[in-house]
């Protein structure tokens, strides 16, 4: 069963390796979008954290990372996986490159499968947090510019 990660003790997780760590970290943001816990996926956020939507202005901060994370759910979002591909470091601060897959329940109930790939910006601030979170789809555009084919349709503000 997933409990949230809520210790205030700077890497309470010390026999980890900061790979590993993030890696771990990446799968805590994928059970809590999943399960409806928006709040604890954007807790994985710095304060000035940047979450970057394509076609979208970027979410700063745990709150507005929290509201644009309900809005994806609401517009059809569900079943996020993350594939950590590649994870480098440098003192406090760690850089994540991985896959993704979500999939998208349209209007009319189909679901689109969309893939694509992402990177995370971390830092150790007491504890790893993101500090820009940025994706985009593999899947080609329909419709024009602003249409992405992963059924982000509806605005998100």
């Amino acid at each position: 069963m997933y409990r949230p990660y809520s210790s205030t003790l700077a890497d309470s997780r010390p026999f980890l390796d900061v790979q590993s760590l993030i890696r771990n970290l990446a799968q805590d943001f994928v059970t809590s979008f999943n399960t409806g816990n928006y709040d604890q996926a954007a807790a994985l956020f710095a304060q000035d954290g940047a979450f970057m939507v394509p076609h979208h202005d970027p979410a700063y901060g745990p709150k507005a990372v929290e509201r644009l994370l309900r809005q994806c759910a609401e517009a059809g979002y569900e079943d996020l996986r993350l594939e950590t591909v590649r994870v480098e470091t440098s003192s406090d601060l760690a850089a994540e490159i991985g896959r993704y897959t979500v999939a998208v329940r349209q209007p009319d109930g189909t679901i689109l499968a969309d893939r694509g790939k992402y990177v995370k910006a971390w830092r150790r601030l007491g504890v790893w947090l993101i500090v820009a979170d940025s994706w985009s789809s593999n899947l080609p555009l329909l419709g024009g510019p602003d249409v992405a084919a992963s059924g982000w349709t509806a605005k998100v503000d």
